[in-house]
């Protein structure tokens, strides 16, 4: 097991959007993780600081050599809209995702977390669905002693405090749907993503089966 100390180390890939910020800032802040190597294309401002945080600027598209660590957690995705074309998109939410879990098997990493979307699904028509389900597929086919896959519905938090752009839906949900938010079905009910982050790490250190789905509803159960 890789450790600082007598605590596991652990990898954040995407570790600079809504989601992976969050998994870094909670396990720097968690007295049981070690050493935090956060895996980023291009460093940012206003990041966390730490003895314990570790950055590498990484090519997600050619990674092959990963620190050793006992956990890593995979963060990374992105839109059609933003990516260009849905190739491009699938270059980032399926053939990077799988590139850094491979690496990360390789070098020894045991436990694995995963953000996907809710409605990912290898057979759907959609094809953003279907990038997602093909991602969570092959991750979980890869052999870690464990993969915690969480299927979050609309993510909120924060975006222009990390620099991106704000989604109109995003900011459209928040102000239509607070009045009536406990009104919606757990499942559908938009998620915070520190929630997501707290979900995520205590539930990969929890036993269970080797492949877990956590969808919204239980993600909020585990990460409150």
């Amino acid at each position: 097991m890789a450790m600082h100390s007598d605590r596991p180390s652990v990898i954040v890939a995407g570790s600079t959007g809504l989601v992976g910020r969050q998994l870094v800032q909670r396990l720097l802040a968690d007295r049981h993780t070690g050493t935090v190597h956060a895996l980023m294309r291009r460093d940012v401002p206003h990041y966390p600081t730490s003895k314990r945080l570790l950055k590498h600027l990484v090519d997600f598209a050619a990674i092959e050599k990963m620190p050793l660590a006992y956990e890593c957690y995979i963060a990374l995705g992105t839109t059609i809209k933003a990516a260009g074309s849905q190739e491009a998109f699938r270059a980032v939410d399926f053939h990077a995702v799988l590139a850094v879990a491979q690496a990360a098997r390789a070098s020894g990493v045991a436990r694995l977390a995963l953000v996907s979307a809710l409605g990912a699904d290898e057979m759907s028509n959609v094809f953003y669905n279907r990038v997602k389900g093909d991602a969570e597929d092959a991750v979980a086919g890869i052999g870690f002693e464990r993969v915690v896959i969480a299927r979050p519905s609309l993510i909120l938090g924060n975006r222009a405090e990390l620099g991106q752009r704000k989604r109109p839906l995003e900011s459209a949900v928040q102000t239509l749907a607070k009045p009536v938010m406990r009104l919606i079905p757990a499942k559908w009910r938009p998620i915070e993503a520190s929630v997501i982050a707290r979900g995520l790490v205590r539930s990969l250190r929890a036993d269970g089966p080797s492949v877990q789905v956590l969808e919204s509803a239980a993600l909020l159960a585990a990460g409150t």
